[in-house]
């Protein structure tokens, strides 16, 4: 850009760049994967951290590492919140609900399409 700003703000606000990087992320992580397939079957409805855990399997903090990011383990920006694969609903002090958005089905049956 001319003025030196960084066009990165650009890329995360836009659905069409954000597609074949959700596409990857699902891909990478089987967890993430999960997840998302997982809240798809229960749409419309939301579900919190430990529910999500015991039914794909996993620990909630992998759970939570795929949502939010943790670390290096999950990066921040592959997270299923960052791509606006999953939704959040705060409800109450402590509590978090997920959902998957529309563009989170849509990147599930792109990746099943492709198999």
């Amino acid at each position: 850009m001319k003025d030196g700003m960084p066009q990165e703000k650009i890329v995360d606000t836009s659905p069409e760049l954000k597609r074949p990087l959700a596409v990857r992320a699902l891909r990478r992580s089987n967890v993430r994967k999960k997840i998302a397939e997982y809240l798809f079957d229960i749409s419309p409805n939301y579900s919190y951290t430990s529910e999500i855990a015991y039914n794909v399997r996993t620990t909630p903090s992998n759970v939570i590492g795929a949502i939010r990011g943790m670390q290096t383990r999950y990066r921040e920006e592959e997270s299923l919140l960052h791509l606006n694969i999953i939704e959040e609903k705060q409800c109450g002090k402590n509590v978090r609900l997920y959902s998957i958005t529309d563009f989170g089905k849509e990147m599930l049956k792109t990746i099943k399409d492709r198999r």
